[in-house]
């Protein structure tokens, strides 16, 4: 397939943001920062963005030594005070093991405090931590996302909800506060790794879909786009953006990029290998999902490059580069950051409007 043609899209609206799951960095020594610090330099890592023209920053939900942030709504609460444009959300908020109506209460209060920029993906996690940490059966995996899903898409509409279910209590002509100043409700997306029952559930819910891409061809989602797309004209309703989430890193030069890159990311999948009982990671491999697949890494002409050729293949309106990855230290994720703000964004905008 041919990565320069795609529906046709008016990429004029075009969000680009970035994403962190808040990944324990090494400081100088090479030995782990903690957990504290980790999340003040997350902080000062949305600042710049933001100063730079960012347009979103979502942060991930773990419960685990690797990754600081557990409560990305106090850490989003903390950012909006010191910014003044980003769009500030999740990637993802594990909506199957929290409940719904408390999710809906702290991402309207953030949407408060943020003067509107509150925004949540909603998904089940890839990681399982939360389950036995919060009491939750994990033989219920799928029944509580489902269930809590279209709970939570009707609190969206912030009228009286009645409801009732198997994992929650019922509500009966219940109102939750604080109510937003959003029309439809608390801003959402809805993870999706590449199911088409995952791409029906979003159209079902209205909600819409942001595609984890976090390996292989870009292209081999293009079917689930179409799918997306299709289901809504089907069932009548208004079309829906189409959002992306990858990792990447931007450094000076393709070479010092992956070179910079590389050595994080193998400690980090080699620990998720030795849990999952995956092969050790290889060098080829990364550099093959570097050269064609789903790692925008390199300098920023050719992350830009690779960033509008998927935008264009799948008709995306979003496109949020997961800019942590593993214990890359704090000083390469701001050079990162400057690199994907000062010369990524601009450079994706001037290659899609040509």
């Amino acid at each position: 397939m041919n990565l320069n043609t795609s529906p046709a899209v008016d990429h004029s609206q075009l969000i680009l943001g970035l994403d962190t799951f808040g990944d324990v960095t090494v400081g100088p020594d090479g030995k782990p920062i903690h957990h504290a610090q980790v999340l003040r330099d997350v902080v000062e890592q949305a600042v710049l963005a933001d100063q730079l023209g960012v347009d979103a920053l979502t942060l991930g939900e773990h419960h685990r030594d690797d990754f600081a942030i557990s409560s990305p709504e106090i850490v989003l609460a903390a950012i909006a005070g010191r910014t003044e444009r980003m769009l500030l959300g999740t990637g993802v908020t594990v909506l199957s093991s929290d409940d719904p109506v408390r999710v809906y209460e702290r991402f309207a209060t953030l949407d408060a405090v943020s003067n509107g920029r509150a925004e949540v993906v909603l998904g089940r996690g890839s990681f399982t931590e939360s389950f036995p940490l919060f009491g939750l059966n994990l033989n219920d995996y799928e029944g509580l996302f489902n269930e809590k899903l279209e709970l939570f898409a009707q609190l969206r509409g912030e009228g009286a909800v009645t409801w009732s279910g198997k994992h929650r209590a019922a509500l009966v002509n219940q109102e939750v506060f604080p109510k937003t100043e959003q029309e439809g409700g608390v801003r959402a997306w809805i993870g999706v790794g590449g199911s088409p029952h995952s791409v029906m559930r979003s159209v079902q819910v209205g909600i819409p879909m942001m595609l984890a891409i976090i390996g292989g061809e870009p292209e081999r989602f293009l079917p689930f786009v179409e799918l997306y797309r299709n289901a809504q004209r089907e069932l009548g309703r208004e079309q829906m953006p189409v959002g992306v989430h990858s990792p990447g890193h931007v450094g000076a030069t393709d070479a010092e990029a992956r070179d910079e890159l590389w050595t994080h990311y193998e400690a980090f999948r080699n620990r998720l290998g030795r849990e999952r009982g995956w092969p050790p990671a290889a060098r080829a491999e990364f550099e093959h999902e570097a050269d064609s697949g789903s790692m925008y890494v390199g300098s920023p002409e050719t992350v830009a490059q690779k960033i509008a050729a998927t935008v264009r293949t799948l008709g995306a309106d979003r496109f949020d580069l997961k800019y942590a990855n593993g214990t890359m230290p704090h000083a390469l994720l701001m050079s990162s950051i400057e690199r994907y703000g000062r010369e990524v964004i601009p450079r994706v905008r001037e290659l899609l409007a040509d």
